[in-house]
Parts: C-alpha cells; structure tokens; sequence
C-alpha cells in the first residue's frame, strides 16, 4: 500500500538534521522507519544496487552519498553496518536490466530489500518514485537522501557497495577503467568502449554500449564503419 502522508512541515521543522521525517513518523506510531535508495542507475556497466536501512541511533554528518567523498563514505558505512536496526542490500546483475528493463528492475529491487530487513517497518521512506506492493505505508520522497536520515544512509550503503564491487570488477578488466569511473558513462569510458568492445559486465540495452557493439560489429564484417559510442544511456 502506498499513501501519500506528509508530515507537517511546522513538525519537521522542529527536529534538526535529516531526523525529521523519522521522527514526526515515530511520533504517530509508524515507527520503525525505513529508507530505501539505489545507486548504479545511471551507469552503463556493472549492477544496480538497492539498500534499505533502518536506523538505530543518530549518525552525525549522514549525507546524500553523491555529495560525500568516498572516504566519508566508507566511514559513515561502517557507522552505519555498526548501528542500525536492520540493513538490507540486494544486487541487480546486467543481464537481469537487459532482460526486465531498469525500472521494473529498480521496483522490484526495493521490494527484495524490504523483505531482506528481517523486520517490518511501520512506514517506508524510497527515493524519487512511488514504489507499490510494499508491506508497510510509504511515501516516495523527491531527493530523499537530502532530506531524510534513512534514505541518506541506504544511498551510502548502495553506493559504497557499488563502488567497491566495480573495483574489484576493475582487476579483472582493467582495460575499462571501472576502479575510475564505476561504469558511468565518462568521456574515458566511451574510449575504452570504442577500443575493447562491451565486457560481460556492460549493460547491453543502454544505447551506448548497444551502438558500441553494433560498431565493432559492423567493422568485424567488413563494412567500415566507424566504432563510436551514443550520447549515454538511460539516467
């Protein structure tokens, strides 16, 4: 079930930091509070990560991942792992995007991290879109890993298991860069493409690795055209 309940913002107000939606949420009796958040969604190579949190005691200095430095990050994961209630974190391969398509995957990926809690949530917080099916009330949050602590920490608990993943990916395949760029589409990346092909661990649906192959393929068969990459794939 999913409702759009909003706390009153003259309630948020009064907490400080990201507490606030949790708080007001708790104050109403629909605690525990669990935040749901992805990251890899962008990338054209490796998995997308989804992670749920439930938060136990406050963590000082949470932040939507994207804004920290990965050193900040690894801290406040480990802050995280330490301290709360429950984390959930499930990985979506390539293959599994190619086949379903990135939202269904990223819907049914918030699905299984709930499960994965181990506990129900009295209400679930998710990122940017609404998410139906869940077993607990929700609201989806524009940005919320800005503006709310649990969102906040599942989007450092994606993204830092993400980025360690893509390294280990990059000692395999060093070729790519991924250890760089973690498989967003860079300037650098599109280079690599353009020389070594897709690896097994691209995305072969996102329009630039697709005309990556449709390139090589074409030079492979004598045709002459060029190997070049899109503008990017799907955000």
């Amino acid at each position: 079930m999913t409702v759009a309940y909003r706390p009153r913002p003259s309630v948020v107000r009064r907490d400080s930091g990201l507490y606030g939606y949790e708080r007001a949420l708790a104050r109403r009796g629909l605690a525990p509070v669990a935040g749901v958040d992805e990251a890899g969604r962008g990338a054209c190579a490796g998995p997308l990560v989804v992670a749920a949190v439930v938060l136990g005691r406050d963590i000082e200095g949470l932040a939507d991942s994207k804004l920290l430095t990965p050193a900040r990050r690894e801290e406040l994961h480990d802050k995280i792992m330490a301290t709360a209630r429950a984390v959930s974190v499930v990985i979506i391969p390539p293959g599994e995007l190619d086949t379903r398509g990135l939202h269904k995957s990223n819907v049914a990926g918030m699905r299984r991290a709930i499960a994965g809690l181990g506990l129900l949530p009295g209400y679930i917080l998710t990122d940017g879109f609404p998410v139906p099916g869940l077993p607990a009330p929700s609201l989806a949050v524009w940005k919320g890993d800005q503006v709310a602590a649990c969102m906040a920490a599942a989007s450092i608990v994606a993204k830092v298991t993400r980025d360690r993943m893509m390294t280990e990916l990059h000692d395999i395949h060093p070729e790519y860069g991924f250890a760089l760029h973690k498989g967003y589409v860079t300037q650098s990346h599109r280079k690599a493409l353009a020389t070594h092909g897709p690896s097994p661990h691209h995305r072969f649906s996102f329009v630039t690795v697709a005309r990556t192959r449709l390139g090589m393929d074409m030079r492979e068969n004598g045709s002459g055209a060029q190997t070049g990459c899109g503008t990017g794939g799907p955000a």
